[in-house]
């Protein structure tokens, strides 16, 4: 199922553009329009989870899958020594686009603190 308003569907859609990292019938992974970091792309599912805080049991499979194909995308990305997984969810995890997204972000060099204190 998707969401005709949600940007995130109409990018798995096709309808507006991306840069793509990967892409199956179940998801898609593509670079972040405002990186924070050298490599930052995002993957999503394509059928559209509003937030981290909706996943259930039936999900399991398709959160599996994701996770599992996160290393090898890193890696063609080139970041062969570390990565940082961030998931956001509602509006105290910062949550901008609501249809769950995991941003995998990392370069040559150590990142930052997770949170600023």
């Amino acid at each position: 199922m998707s969401d005709d308003n949600c940007i995130f569907c109409r990018i798995a859609r096709g309808e507006l553009p991306s840069s793509k990292v990967y892409e199956d019938d179940a998801m898609l992974a593509f670079h972040d329009l405002h990186p924070v970091a050298p490599v930052h792309f995002m993957v999503i599912p394509k059928a559209h989870i509003a937030s981290f805080a909706e996943v259930g049991p039936e999900h399991a499979e398709i959160f599996g899958r994701i996770m599992s194909q996160i290393p090898e995308m890193a890696r063609a990305q080139g970041l062969t020594d570390g990565w940082r997984t961030i998931i956001n969810t509602g509006r105290v995890g910062r949550q901008d686009v609501y249809h769950i997204h995991i941003h995998v972000i990392g370069g040559p060099h150590p990142l930052g603190p997770m949170i600023l204190r």
